[in-house]
């Protein structure tokens, strides 16, 4: 009977411990998107690129997988009367499909050394936009620097000497010690190409990051096309340039546009809005007016005309002088520089955060790099076969002021500058991205589990306590 007991002892433990393990964690990782929570089913993602120059300038072409194509952003359509907003960041995929696809190149000549070392999570400050903690829109507006400056109402990407304080973004510097430190080259240089709001008119936009994400002096490739006033769009499709009064909401929904037909409003297929049109039910007029940029923000263009989608992959092409003459908002490629860059990914009709960011990597011109860009004659680059093959993964909530304080347990070796690449491969920074997400709720669960294991424990110490008790009882009455 003893040893019966003790079984069932033992398979009570056993039992025990594997509910627990097996129940560890379920139920906690879930989107949320009241609190800005929405995790990707896939958190790793390829990328593939390859660099060229000639003496005047620089390409880069990037290759990635998209099961769609998503190019159609920020859409007003035509709802029993009245024009209807669809789209805006959205928390994770936009459900309508109105989000564009992307891709964003960060880079540096060596003036900012933490991104060499840590890549674009030293841009990710305290409260940034769509983390849980965001700050709210009242709050950026009554700061000084960013709300009455810069007419800003979210926190988006800084660098971190640009505040007193790493761990609070209302801390900027001031005015004179900003345009020093973009004098002395501390900022990186965006290029962001976008699939609906550039891509149709040729060209990648122009920005950088500071005290901000800011965008190069001059003209932008889009502007808003919305009437306030009124509730309308400000300009619709000209019939005798376009041969359309408007795109259909069917073809919005099916992601699948020609390319080599209308499917964006820019000001050469324009016309103001004409109250007196009859407008059909499921009419769609672009909220973006395409225009061509001027100045500094049109220093990048797409090679060979709008970039492409085809059989499941995007194949873009950028193209920049190496010297642009603009040393305040861009970096210049030189022959014999090293540069580092970091590229991220939105693609499924996703925005804001909800990307895939790399490593960064450094990029050498006559220099050995992580990437060699290949010297070439002529007008235009003739592409191998050979890429280089990186990997991209999902960030999560992480940001600079978490990974330099305790909280980290990696902090030591940011401050003893050691890189990340070497020491954290992709797939662990996509986990510790989305445990992030879910901090606070995983050590409630670890703690319920200690309890739990605790009592289990106690318990079948207990047990045993009184079953080895009744064998020396029965052995002492048996002697």
């Amino acid at each position: 009977m003893s040893c019966v007991r003790l079984g069932v002892i033992l398979a009570t433990l056993l039992l025990g411990w594997v509910l627990l393990w097996t129940t560890q964690g379920k139920g906690v990782v879930q989107d949320d998107p009241e609190r800005n929570i929405a995790i990707p089913d896939v958190l790793l993602m390829p990328l593939q690129m390859q660099v060229a120059y000639n003496d005047e300038k620089i390409y880069f072409r990037y290759r990635w997988p998209a099961e769609r194509a998503y190019v159609y952003h920020d859409m007003l359509r035509y709802e029993q009367g009245r024009w209807v907003r669809h789209g805006g960041s959205p928390v994770g995929a936009h459900p309508d499909g109105t989000y564009e696809d992307r891709v964003t190149m960060l880079v540096d000549d060596g003036k900012v050394p933490e991104f060499g070392r840590y890549g674009g999570y030293i841009t990710v400050g305290a409260n940034a936009r769509f983390f849980t903690d965001q700050a709210t829109p009242a709050e950026v507006q009554a700061d000084p620097h960013l709300g009455q400056t810069l007419r800003q109402s979210d926190v988006r990407k800084y660098l971190p000497a640009t505040r007193m304080d790493v761990s609070d973004w209302r801390g900027v510097v001031d005015e004179q010690t900003l345009q020093q430190q973009r004098e002395a080259g501390y900022f990186l240089d965006l290029w962001h190409w976008r699939a609906g709001r550039s891509n149709a008119v040729g060209v990648s936009d122009d920005q950088l990051i500071a005290e901000f994400r800011l965008s190069d002096k001059g003209r932008g490739p889009y502007t808003t096309n919305w009437d306030a006033a009124n509730s309308r769009p400000m300009w619709v499709f000209d019939r005798e340039k376009a041969g359309i009064d408007a795109l259909r909401w069917d073809t919005v929904q099916a992601q699948s546009p020609d390319f080599d037909g209308i499917y964006f409003l820019s000001e050469d297929l324009a016309k103001p809005f004409d109250p007196d049109h009859q407008w059909q039910e499921g009419d769609v007029i672009p909220r973006i007016l395409h225009r061509q940029p001027e100045g500094s923000r049109a220093a990048i263009g797409v090679e060979g005309g709008p970039a492409r989608w085809s059989n499941g992959y995007w194949d873009v092409t950028l193209v920049r002088a190496l010297d642009t003459g603009f040393p305040l908002d861009d970096k210049m490629f030189r022959e014999q520089g090293v540069y580092t860059l970091g590229m991220a990914v939105h693609r499924d009709a996703t925005g804001s955060r909800w990307h895939y960011v790399s490593h960064p990597y450094t990029l050498g011109l006559g220099r050995e790099a992580d990437i060699v860009a290949q010297r070439f004659s002529g007008e235009t680059p003739q592409w191998s076969d050979t890429w280089k093959d990186l990997t991209l993964f999902y960030p999560g909530q992480v940001n600079w002021p978490l990974l330099v304080s305790k909280a980290h347990a990696g902090a030591p070796d940011i401050a003893e500058g050691k890189p990340v690449r070497p020491r954290h491969s992709e797939k662990q920074l996509a986990i510790y991205g989305v445990e992030m997400e879910f901090n606070q709720e995983i050590i409630s669960q670890w703690r319920k589990t200690l309890v739990v294991g605790l009592l289990l424990m106690l318990g079948v110490w207990f047990g045993l306590h009184r079953l080895m008790k009744n064998v020396r009882l029965n052995e002492g009455g048996g002697a």
